[in-house]
């Protein structure tokens, strides 16, 4: 490893926590609170929008490589700038609530450009539509799921590592720092939260895994089912709980407690032990991903469609259970 690395580094870590610091010194004053509700799963009034320590950061990560790799400028800036428009309308709506359909026209803008980027690496219309789908859905999954202390920026953690376990050289280091960004938010979110991330972080999480699984497919030879597999707890429990509420008629797009991890909390599991199972869920399927990435196509699509059914049956399982 380069003796920069063993600087800059470390150096994400300080930079995330030192500004969810920040963050949290603006929103007591600022008085930007959660307030605890029937759609919360939280009991007292909490400071939020610490997630943009960990945008800042990542931001400044980009930075730092658009002059380190100046080959990689372009894409690099337009992943920034992707990651700004996320960041910026939730930010917005942490301070000012926005109306969910112009927050989706943003996000849409935002997946666009990097559906851009895997167009322009791969030549492949249908990849980077899917890239466009995947993203703007990641978006606000990561949006939904981000309900009780430190689940949102745990699973980011173990998606970081996992990407960087299977991308290239200096790629994995794009994995890396957002594990390392995360990391510094997280003492100030879990086991206690002091600081919730706010839109302007879980949108932006959304975004910067679903930039990870764009560059994984770009860049390796892994299949789009087996990347999948790192994210499977969020993708099953979320897609499961939307596709439920539109069918019994909902509006999926309002604040809720019906996905399995806030029903967990609901029926009187503390937050540290549900995103402690979540994490644990999550320790195997970076385990599974790792293993079966060197595998042929067809074995590869084979562990992702077991490992994720498997998954749904488990989602299933359990939410009949808690009924």
């Amino acid at each position: 490893m380069p003796a920069a690395w063993w600087i800059g580094l470390p150096a994400v870590l300080a930079v995330a926590a030192a500004l969810t610091w920040c963050a949290r010194h603006y929103a007591l004053r600022r008085k930007l609170f959660d307030q605890p509700g029937e759609r919360r799963s939280h009991a007292v009034a909490t400071p939020r929008g610490g997630g943009i320590a960990i945008v800042v950061t990542l931001l400044l990560g980009l930075g730092v490589a658009a002059i380190a790799w100046p080959g990689a400028r372009v894409p690099l800036l337009v992943t920034a700038l992707g990651l700004g428009l996320v960041a910026g309308i939730g930010w917005w709506d942490d301070h000012r609530p926005l109306p969910a359909v112009r927050r989706l026209m943003v996000h849409l803008v935002a997946a666009t450009l990097l559906a851009g980027l895997v167009l322009q690496a791969t030549g492949n219309p249908w990849q980077a539509l899917l890239a466009l789908l995947f993203t703007t859905s990641l978006i606000n999954i990561w949006n939904f799921m981000d309900g009780i202390n430190g689940i949102a920026t745990s699973q980011a953690i173990l998606a970081g590592v996992a990407f960087a376990l299977v991308l290239p050289g200096p790629l994995a280091l794009a994995g890396i720092v957002l594990a390392l960004a995360c990391l510094g938010f997280l003492p100030f979110n879990f086991p206690r939260a002091r600081i919730f991330m706010g839109d302007v972080g879980s949108g932006a999480l959304g975004y910067a895994v679903a930039a990870l699984v764009c560059l994984a497919s770009v860049a390796t030879d892994v299949s789009w089912l087996l990347l999948l597999v790192p994210l499977a707890a969020f993708l099953v429990d979320a897609g499961f709980t939307l596709l439920s509420r539109m069918l019994s008629g909902q509006r999926w797009m309002e604040p809720h407690t019906q996905h399995l991890y806030q029903r967990a909390v609901k029926r009187g599991a503390t937050h540290t032990s549900v995103t402690g199972l979540y994490f644990v869920f999550g320790l195997f399927s970076i385990t599974v991903f790792n293993a079966c990435s060197y595998l042929q196509p067809r074995w590869e699509v084979a562990v992702a469609v077991t490992w994720l059914l498997s998954a749904s049956g488990l989602w299933l399982l359990l939410r009949k259970g808690m009924r």
